[in-house]
């Protein structure tokens, strides 16, 4: 029986390289760096004081309590959403809209450290009653990590399926995963699927430094994110939204829609191993390739390009190296990391990556790994090292890999009729 085709007609971002598609993959091929001291709030004192922001976009236009309430999470989402509809050409007055669902990747928000020290400053000298009277429903509702799916479909009258993955840096990867298993069931013609984080917060900065899985190269921050390279020393923080149109064939060529690839297949597994780092003989890393490719219907020799992970932290590059190797074998396939440019945007990240791995295979160009200086024997790969590279690529995959041991990848290929 032949299965449901599923299709990307539509993409969009807010990166550190960009307000959109065109200018975070404009700086990708030219290995732009986005990294740089910490503008958000004073980093004095802490072990990191660096970061890949979020300086320019263009917020969404937003009506009534959503545009009260919206945080820069779910502002990045909508504004990543707006531009992958417009991109996509779809017009949602002339589609149902029971029909087109949202599959949102994203974690919890979380208030930043002055405010969280005055209001509990502040609970501490009030009874009970008198607390529970003093907090906002706003911050009750904005913190929850569902609040930018609900915040999209209410903008876009979107009431097709609607759901929020929330498994750290796997996240949005596996909202995209959710919405292709919709759309193949025949539960949506249509799905916007992504995702989005902020994490250059004190809260997290100060997190992730005490585990000890940032970067601490204050002194040279450009070059601080170094996947696979010998010297890293930790991922760098970053933040955005990626989100993509996905719909059936069948819709997309009813409504004379452009595609840009085919998503073709999905892979998960679980490390079972630690909560912060990656078993070293990176079986998680295999598992979900290997599923991902079996989904796919494709050999391990038909893949062309990998965007890898690639955190620049010790423990995953080495162990990510590992399950290529499984699966690829001595075959030298080409593997980017680009958050050396744009740091680690955590949920958002998955679906980003994606939208590179389309572009890569659009363009017939793949976007370089930065910083590769010395090159670390356990991780010995074709980094694409410091400069983009010309190359025809008919099928990618990206991986993305969590705290807490979850993993996901996905392939997509070149759109034949």
């Amino acid at each position: 029986m032949s299965r449901t085709r599923v299709v990307i007609t539509g993409m969009g971002c807010v990166t550190p390289l960009g307000a959109d598609v065109a200018a975070t993959w404009a700086g990708l091929v030219a290995g732009k760096n986005a990294i740089g001291p910490i503008q958000r709030f004073d980093p004095t004192g802490f072990p990191t004081s660096f970061a890949a922001e979020v300086h320019d976009y263009r917020p969404p236009r937003l009506e009534g309590r959503f545009a009260r309430w919206c945080d820069d999470k779910s502002r990045f989402a909508l504004a990543a959403a707006e531009e992958a509809l417009g991109d996509a050409g779809l017009d949602l007055t002339q589609v149902d809209r029971t029909r087109v669902g949202v599959s949102i990747g994203a974690e919890v928000s979380r208030p930043d450290l002055p405010t969280l020290a005055e209001r509990a400053q502040a609970l501490a000298t009030l009874s009970p009653n008198e607390a529970y009277e003093s907090i906002p429903p706003r911050d009750f509702v904005v913190m929850s990590a569902f609040f930018p799916a609900t915040a999209m479909a209410y903008t876009h009258g979107l009431m097709g399926p609607n759901l929020t993955t929330s498994t750290a840096c796997t996240s949005s990867a596996q909202s995209v995963a959710d919405a292709l298993r919709i759309l193949r069931r025949g539960d949506a013609d249509v799905m916007l699927a992504g995702g989005a984080d902020r994490l250059v917060e004190e809260l997290m900065v100060m997190g992730f430094g005490l585990l000890g899985a940032l970067s601490t190269r204050n002194d040279d921050p450009a070059h601080a994110c170094r996947p696979f390279d010998r010297t890293r020393d930790g991922f760098v923080l970053g933040e955005g939204a990626g989100m993509l149109v996905l719909e059936t064939l069948e819709h997309a060529k009813a409504r004379g829609a452009r595609v840009h690839a085919e998503l073709l297949g999905y892979g998960c597994s679980a490390n079972a191993w630690r909560i912060t780092d990656s078993p070293p003989d990176g079986r998680g890393a295999r598992a979900s390739m290997k599923a991902a490719l079996d989904d796919a219907g494709l050999g391990a020799d038909a893949v062309d390009y990998i965007n890898a992970h690639g955190t620049s932290t010790q423990q995953n590059d080495t162990s990510e190296s590992a399950g290529i190797h499984a699966v690829f074998g001595d075959r030298r396939v080409p593997v980017s990391s680009t958050k050396s440019m744009m740091g680690h945007l955590v949920a958002a990240c998955g679906a980003v990556e994606l939208i590179a791995c389309v572009k890569a295979i659009q363009t017939g160009i793949l976007p370089p790994t930065i910083n590769h200086e010395f090159p670390d024997p356990t991780c010995d790969l074709d980094c694409v090292p410091n400069e983009a590279r010309p190359a025809k690529v008919e099928h990618a995959l990206t991986n993305a890999f969590g705290f807490g041991g979850s993993n996901g990848s996905l392939v997509v290929g070149r759109f034949a009729p």
